[in-house]
Order: structure tokens, then C-alpha cells, then sequence
């Protein structure tokens, strides 16, 4: 099977390609991305799928997320990193003291580009964010809001779990990019023999 080359730098995506891009032949390439600035993740994942592309020259995959909290319009969206540089989730409790209504998600698009063709996956999951930073730290950890986000039909924030728990967790409200585009590539493979 083609190998695919996933660009990253994050040491959370790369663990989480690791454990979830079971069938797919993959290699890691450690580089900072550069990243437009848009409130559109798909429009920042085929961006920087196409940059990979450039630094590679093979089949990739690149990933962008955002994080939507409902009672502050969205915010953060797209702007993650933005955000935990300047506020940081610190700034985001601020803004969300005395606040019931605490849903939030996290969106991600994953897109792989082949040099001729661009795919799309889309994933998100529902949960709540907590009154404060609980949790210990992980390298799996995709960011620091993993300290504050507590997953839809648990009680504790993924800083809390255990690498087990995180695993072996039913994702309630969840749709996974990397695993809709595992799914997908090895069909696609298999029809294209």
C-alpha cells in the first residue's frame, strides 16, 4: 500500500494518528505548517495539506481544529491558538464565569491530497466546558483545553482520564476525522488495486 506522509508538529495528533489510523501505511514529518488566518477549518486544512504537499511531495494528510463554546458566539472557533497564546484557557474561564450554559465542541477536518485529488473529513465532539483547569498533563494532549473540556456523557475532563479511559471511551456525540478518513482510504485502496 502507498505510504502517507502526515505533517505535524503536534505531538498530540501524531499520538492520536498513531492509535486511530489503524490499515494506513503513514510516516511522520515534523514541521510547523503555516496557518491562514480564517474562521474556516476546511479552507485552513486543505491550505496547509497543500503546503505539505509542496514540502513533500507525496500523498498527505494535514488536520486543522477549532473550538466552539455556544455561549460566547463560538469563540474561539478557528482563532484555538490565537486564543491560548494570548488569553490562554485561563482568559476562556474569565470569560465564561457565572455562565450556565457551559456546551462546547471541538470540530477537525483532516484532508488528504495526492497531488491530483483533495478529500475532506470532518469530525466533531460534543461536550461541556469545566469551572476550572482540572487534570494532569499528557504528551496525548492536543492542547491546553483538554485541562478544562470534559467529553458529552462524562464527568471529568480529558486531562483527567487515563490513557485508558481516553481510549477505550464511548464517544457519545462524536464523530472521529481520522478514523472516517482510515475507513475511507482503505476502501478506496482496495477498490483502486
Amino acid at each position: 500500500m502507498d505510504e502517507i506522509v502526515f505533517v505535524t508538529h503536534n505531538k498530540g495528533k501524531i499520538a492520536s494518528a498513531q492509535k486511530d489510523l489503524k490499515g494506513v501505511n503513514f510516516k511522520i514529518f515534523e514541521y510547523d505548517l503555516e496557518e491562514p488566518r480564517s474562521d474556516d477549518i476546511k479552507y485552513i486544512s486543505k491550505y496547509k495539506v497543500m503546503e505539505a504537499y509542496k514540502l513533500v511531495n507525496k500523498p498527505c494528510i494535514s488536520m486543522d481544529s477549532g473550538f466552539w463554546i455556544d455561549e460566547l458566539d463560538g469563540f474561539p472557533r478557528a482563532f484555538v491558538n490565537f486564543t491560548l497564546d494570548t488569553i490562554g484557557v485561563k482568559g476562556i474561564l474569565k470569560l465564561m464565569e457565572g455562565k450556565e450554559n457551559r456546551k462546547c465542541r471541538f470540530t477537525e477536518c483532516l484532508s488528504y491530497y495526492d497531488g491530483k485529488e483533495l478529500h475532506q473529513f470532518m469530525g466533531r465532539h460534543e461536550g461541556s466546558l469545566s469551572k476550572e483547569m482540572l487534570g494532569t498533563d499528557t504528551e496525548k494532549k492536543w492542547s491546553d483545553l483538554w485541562y478544562v473540556y470534559i467529553p458529552y456523557g462524562y464527568n471529568k475532563t480529558l486531562a483527567q482520564m487515563s490513557d485508558e479511559e481516553r481510549q477505550n471511551r464511548v464517544k457519545y456525540e462524536s464523530i472521529d476525522s481520522m478514523k472516517e478518513f482510515a475507513n475511507w482510504y482503505i476502501n478506496y485502496k482496495n477498490e483502486n488495486k
